[in-house]
């Protein structure tokens, strides 16, 4: 019993971590302004996805952290190929052109190119550190997700807004760096709220 109610806590974290991803992808492709701070939507949703990555590697390890970071990376993916195709297949005159499902959901294959990149960079530095401090530090769980996601977060923004907004008109390098620290601090606070979800899980046996 006990063996099964793991094997579906490991599917639940895993399914979790691909759609959450799957909705910071979508709704990074509207530009935000949150306290002041210019941000993408995502912003709010991503930062859960390094916690939930920590709790998969506490869990289930190294290797099924690294799986399940390139099983959302092809999902979302297929997500905004998906989009795209469906984007550009003749409408039903008879209900109309539908044009507003393209505006929305059809983004710049820059944003979708920043999105994946960093997500895959970012969350497999992630896994590195953390399978690092795993094997120096063995009861402060908190602080392994803290170190992990402290330096993790601020590659993925930054790789993440370079590719998706680099030399776009209207935005110069003051705001591009503002766009960077405000998604920073805000994924930090995100970030630090989940924190102690890592004691919800039992550690693996590697």
């Amino acid at each position: 019993m006990e063996e099964k109610e793991s094997m579906y806590m490991s599917i639940a974290l895993a399914v979790l971590y691909v759609i959450i991803s799957m909705i910071s992808n979508i709704t990074s492709l509207r530009i935000i302004s949150l306290f002041k701070f210019t941000m993408d939507a995502g912003t709010i949703f991503y930062p859960i996805t390094f916690t939930l990555r920590d709790l998969i590697h506490k869990k289930d390890g190294r290797k099924s952290a690294i799986f399940v970071i390139w099983l959302a990376a092809g999902v979302n993916v297929l997500m905004f190929l998906s989009f795209y195709l469906v984007s550009i297949l003749p409408p039903d005159m008879s209900v109309g052109k539908q044009l507003e499902f393209g505006k929305v959901l059809n983004p710049s294959s820059r944003i979708v190119i920043g999105s994946i990149l960093a997500m895959v960079i970012a969350e497999t530095i992630d896994t590195k550190i953390y399978e690092f401090i795993k094997h120096k530090i063995k009861k402060m769980y908190w602080l392994r997700v803290l170190v992990s996601n402290t330096i993790s977060i601020p590659i993925d923004t930054t790789i993440m807004c370079f590719v998706a907004f680099y030399g776009v008109p209207g935005i110069d390098n003051s705001v591009l760096w503002a766009m960077i620290v405000s998604n920073i601090a805000i994924k930090m606070v995100i970030s630090l709220i989940s924190l102690f979800w890592i004691y919800f899980i039992k550690e693996d046996k590697e």
